[in-house]
């Protein structure tokens, strides 16, 4: 089968690697153009261009997919199949209508639910149990093609969006496989997806990382492991940002007592959402719900990430201090 790959992050490159190994005749290597990154805006590659050029496979670069000139170059290759795995830009209808079996695009959950860009981090950061993987043939919507091959896994209930990332993209391959091997014998039979199940994984903003403390802990537990590496989750302490890179949801609900300190001075006061309480060296939050989430490693603006304890002792919180919902502008 005469194949071209499209694919740009690091989640790709399994599949690519696998593809390469099995002997598929990969005439091209579509990804995206070298981005600038960092203070200095060097020209950077995406890690699929880095595992092609390793791989000795040719690669292409189109600033537009939809451009003539992509259009000629593929036209001319005529592929089979066109396997897409994260490319990031929108494939015209001449493309999906180009290969004989389709553009079969390997996705990061279980379709219809989370169609959009970032599926593994929705999906944690919602609270979801399990997900998995799809192989589907590509239309002109986003992620609504008919279904071709499913895989399932547990999300841990401690995992992030970094670790499942790296799970489901070592299993990418061996569903891909599977699928160009039924569509070939022609024992894949596409199912449409149900499109009142659908569910959506936008691209994610800044903003989605702001805490709400008004939330309950586990949700906003399941936010931080969730929004890992990008935009991570943060909030407001003393003017400055924030950032929680890891944290748990404590258990039982949180009463203030005379003993803590940033509790109420009265037994009965309650703890506001955002009110930090310290026990010893460990630094507790108060969330929605009279529930807590203790914070275990942060990084205060224009400092190094550091576990709780050294930020207590720095920063030493007064009683009565919170982080704020709202960063200053």
């Amino acid at each position: 089968m005469k194949l071209v790959f499209a694919g740009s992050p690091e989640f790709a490159v399994p599949t690519l690697e696998r593809l390469a190994a099995a002997r598929y005749d990969i005439r091209a290597v579509i990804t995206q153009p070298d981005r600038p990154v960092g203070r200095e805006q060097q020209l950077h590659p995406p890690p699929v261009k880095e595992a092609a050029l390793r791989l000795k496979l040719p690669v292409y670069q189109p600033e537009k997919i939809k451009s003539d000139e992509a259009r000629a170059f593929l036209e001319e290759i005529k592929p089979d199949a066109v396997v897409v795995v994260g490319y990031g830009q929108i494939l015209p209808p001449w493309l999906l209508e180009l290969p004989r079996f389709g553009c079969v695009n390997l996705h990061a959950s279980l379709l219809p639910a989370y169609r959009g860009a970032a599926p593994i981090q929705w999906a944690i950061a919602n609270g979801e149990t399990s997900t998995g993987l799809t192989t589907m043939l590509m239309d002109p919507g986003l992620d609504t093609g008919p279904i071709l091959l499913q895989w399932t896994t547990e999300i841990g209930p401690e995992e992030t969006a970094v670790e499942l990332a790296e799970r489901l993209s070592v299993a990418g391959p061996g569903l891909m496989l599977e699928t160009l091997h039924g569509l070939e014998a022609g024992k894949l039979t596409p199912q449409p997806q149900d499109n009142s199940r659908a569910s959506r994984a936008p691209l994610l903003k800044k903003e989605h990382g702001q805490i709400d403390w008004n939330l309950p802990a586990q949700q906003i537990f399941n936010r931080i492991r969730g929004l890992l590496p990008w935009p991570g989750c943060y909030t407001g302490f003393r003017g400055k940002k924030l950032q929680i890179w890891r944290a748990k949801a404590a258990p039982g609900q949180l009463h203030p007592s005379r003993d803590r300190k940033g509790a109420g001075s009265e037994p009965n006061n309650a703890v506001a959402p955002g009110q930090l309480v310290v026990e010893r060296e460990e630094l507790l939050v108060a969330c929605g719900g009279n529930t807590a989430l203790q914070i275990l490693e942060v990084q205060l603006e224009g400092r190094r990430r550091m576990t709780a304890a050294e930020f207590l002792r720095g920063s030493r919180p007064e009683i009565g201090e919170r982080f704020d919902s709202e960063l200053p502008v």
